[in-house]
């Protein structure tokens, strides 16, 4: 929205300066977007008086000519314009200006042999225009060295402000002269829209073809008759405040249609009464209905949008654009003029449909005073009795007022608990009257909004008010008290395992893959999933139907897909969630990898090595320990391990604390990989990161004192025979708890199974280390500690001493 500061002082009695206008519109939420001074690009430019012109003696086209800068010189002036002569006035440019049209630097110069000072400029060269068939000719009247801008009434800063599409009301001068008294930077002038009797009954009715009612597409229209204008050339000043805001001026009719809509935020539109047939209705268009818009495009129209016909077709596209058929010319005497109000979300709807932006759209679709389709007919018919001459008859209209009537509560109190601002009654109820607010009470108040604004809905919006012009910079600056002494981390222990779960396999060297949280039904069934209850109603995409019940479908899929693309040995994870049924406890928080192919490419340093499911467990295990899962897991593979059948059933195994499952981990069913094209094994695991039961909380923060002992430990190596079912880590549990205060770590460092031992058996040995505390073991003390270990493994597992 562009104003100038001269045209806003015509509805605000002020002595603010622009630097002043400038700060309290952005403070009122108009944010200035630009500050433009015509004057600034004319400075040095004067005025210029031509005392003599005389003919080139070396040109036939140039003329020396002398002239009085009204400085007391007189300089000599080289020029090629065919209308330069003795006794005129015209805009100089002394040597060293810079001419904006043509992007040059006078300098002193000789053209043909005479020397030139400067310059008579043409329109085209100040940018005033495109009129370059000669130099500016001012009036006789105009004084010798007056400054350009002055001459010309460029001398107004031209002020462009950002409008938020809720407050159409500031689409109009008036409405932002409104904010700018409201916030106590002047007095806001009342708009002149006395009711001007008609001479004769209007010709030309409004009708509706359907029965107007407050929601209708338009509710409500107002026209008059004129008869006896004059149309032509708008008079200097309509055309400089025109141009001052970027438009074009056509003519008188046109430019008062135009003046009226920046002024005061109604769209008008006048028809040439001679070309319309009988009376206009308002209805809506009929499919495949045309017309050929102002803008010089044929429309095609659907019922959808509304339209001003009469008998013969349609005038225009309502409250969007007029018909060329019936636009005003210059040898138009009678026009019929019209206001109207349309529902902003059918002009929306339809100014996107069309691909049409105008100014009308623009205001329409944002919302406009329903009240101003009378006063705005009253404004702009004093403009053309005034301009155009003529007479006008009756004012005519057709429709019902929308219901723009509405009040709320507002409590005293409301502005400081919502803003933290203490703003006194009496000023609150002067603001809100000042923006035009009907306020009833000692508060709470009862404010009834103005017409101009539909935005305000509710005692927020009252509030928003009532802060905006008080000063949003006057709400204090107050730091939020801290809930204790010592911040408290944002994320529980339960949600920091799944950062802690993508940096322990980051760190393993796999890259994070995000995949969509579905894929296609049938691999959703092949992988546990596909409940009726977890299929999609209105999937993306037809094939992507189902929730995913694992993650390692989609994981495949990208290994495929890189594998294609020549990335050969992808190791790729990806921490999210999967679903077994719709309920809660089905959606599980679940880290998921594979690594495919070579785990150890060829080297020279040694032999290469494909993924097994040794490459998974190990995955598998980092995760659970970054999450801080109990290190008493045992681990369970083979056929009845429990592994889901999408693993290799000999190669694939369950991590579990006890009864609970934690992971599953191994090589993928040799059908999965053969279905998704991959050469060489997969190994993949799936780790449940709600599973590891939360670590008790601790007495205190503090960590445990370190206790290091003085003595050097020892370490003596066991070989059992167990029988072959039976897992290493229960063998090494049973040892470790032999003696937890001595026993401080066992490990597996063989395990064996053929000639020497029995059938159905296997030998693990393991090497345990012993930590005395408080003295140096006595021979009889370590032979003590080593009989409790074999008792202890013999007893859980069942195993032997090999011999």
């Amino acid at each position: 929205m562009k104003f100038t500061l001269s045209w806003l002082k015509e509805h605000l009695e002020t002595e603010a300066t622009l630097l002043q206008v400038r700060d309290t519109l952005t403070m009122l939420g108009l944010e200035v977007e630009s500050l433009t001074d015509p004057a600034e690009s004319l400075k040095g430019f004067v005025v210029g008086y031509v005392v003599e012109a005389v003919q080139h003696p070396n040109a036939d086209r140039l003329r020396v000519c002398k002239v009085d800068t009204g400085s007391g010189s007189v300089v000599q002036v080289v020029c090629g314009a065919p209308n330069a002569r003795t006794g005129m006035k015209g805009i100089f440019a002394p040597t060293g200006s810079y001419i904006p049209g043509t992007g040059i630097t006078l300098k002193t110069s000789k053209i043909r042999g005479e020397e030139s000072n400067g310059m008579l400029c043409s329109s085209r060269e100040l940018q005033l225009g495109d009129d370059h068939s000669g130099i500016i000719d001012l009036p006789a009247e105009t004084v010798t060295g007056q400054s350009a801008a002055e001459a010309l009434g460029l001398g107004d800063a031209v002020i462009e402000i950002k409008v938020t599409p809720n407050r159409g009301d500031c689409l109009g001068v008036h409405g932002i002269a409104r904010d700018l008294a409201a916030a106590g930077l002047g007095t806001l002038k009342a708009v002149k829209s006395d009711k001007i009797a008609g001479s004769y009954a209007s010709p030309i009715k409004w009708t509706h073809d359907y029965v107007p009612a407050p929601d209708s597409p338009c509710p409500l229209v107002v026209g008059r008759h004129f008869r006896g204008v004059k149309n032509g050339p708008s008079p200097d000043w309509l055309q400089r405040r025109l141009k001052a805001i970027g438009l074009r001026p056509i003519s008188t009719l046109v430019d008062i249609t135009n003046l009226v809509t920046f002024d005061l935020n109604r769209p008008l539109h006048v028809f040439d009464a001679a070309g319309l047939s009988g009376d206009l209705v308002m209805r809506q268009a009929r499919d495949g209905e045309q017309i050929l818009a102002l803008d010089g495009k044929t429309y095609t129209l659907d019922p959808a949008v509304s339209v001003i016909a009469d008998s013969k077709g349609v005038h225009g596209i309502g409250g969007i654009m007029g018909g060329e058929e019936t636009g005003v010319q210059a040898d138009t005497t009678e026009v019929f003029l019209e206001a109207a109000y349309f529902q902003p979300i059918g002009i929306a709807a339809s100014g996107r449909k069309l691909g049409i932006l105008s100014d009308a759209r623009y205001r329409n679709e944002r919302g406009i005073d329903p009240e101003s389709c009378w006063w705005g007919a009253e404004v702009a018919t004093r403009l053309i009795l005034e301009l155009c001459g003529g007479e006008c008859s009756e004012l005519v209209s057709s429709g019902v007022m929308p219901r723009w009537q509405r009040s709320y509560g507002l409590r005293s109190d409301r502005v400081k608990t919502l803003t933290g601002i203490d703003v006194a009654g009496a000023d609150t109820v002067s603001i809100l009257a000042k923006l035009g607010f009907g306020v009833d009470g000692d508060g709470p108040w009862t404010v009834a909004a103005p017409s101009w604004r539909p935005d305000i809905v509710g005692e927020a919006d009252l509030v928003e008010e009532v802060t905006r012009v008080f000063g949003f910079d006057r709400i204090p600056t107050t730091s939020l008290p801290p809930a204790s002494t010592v911040s408290r981390p944002v994320r529980d222990a339960l949600q920091r395992r799944t950062p802690q779960a993508r940096r322990a396999l980051a760190v393993r060297g796999m890259n994070e893959a995000v995949t969509w949280s579905f894929l296609p039904f049938r691999k959703a069934e092949r992988f546990g999933g596909g409940g009726a209850d977890v299929r999609l109603l209105n999937s993306i995409d037809a094939t992507l139907d189902t929730m995913r019940p694992s993650i390692l479908p989609n994981l495949i899929d990208a290994a495929s897909r890189n594998e294609a693309r020549g990335l050969s040995d992808p190791a790729l994870f990806e921490v999210g969630p999967q679903y077994k049924d719709a309920t809660p406890q089905g959606q599980r928080t679940v880290a998921a990898g594979i690594r495919h192919h070579m785990a150890v490419p060829r080297n020279w340093a040694g032999p290469a090595r494909t993924v097994d499911a040794f490459d998974a467990k190990a995955d598998a295990l980092a995760v659970l320990a970054a999450i801080g899962a109990p290190d008493t897991l045992s681990a369970q593979g083979g056929p009845g391990a429990g592994a889901p059948n999408w693993y290799h059933p000999g190669r694939s195994g369950v991590l579990k604390l006890g009864d609970r499952v934690m992971a599953y981990f191994g090589e993928l069913h040799p059908e999965i990989v053969a279905a998704a094209d991959l050469k060489g094994p997969v190994a993949a695991f799936e780790v449940f990161l709600d599973a590891p039961p939360l670590p008790k909380a601790k007495a205190t923060k503090a960590r445990p004192k370190l206790a290091l002992s003085a003595f050097q430990p020892l370490e003596r190596d066991f070989a059992f025979v167990v029988e072959s079912g039976i897992e290493a880590e229960k063998l090494v549990r049973a040892a470790r708890n032999a003696d937890k205060a001595l026993i401080t770590a066992v490990r597996v460092f063989d395990v064996y199974a053929g000639k020497g031992v029995p059938e159905g058996k296997k030998s693990l040995a393991i090497a345990v280390t012993l930590q005395p505390v408080e003295r140096t073991l006595t021979d009889a003390e370590i032979e003590a500690a080593c009989d409790k270990i074999v008792a202890a493994v013999a007893k859980a597992t069942g195993a032997v001493l090999r011999g």
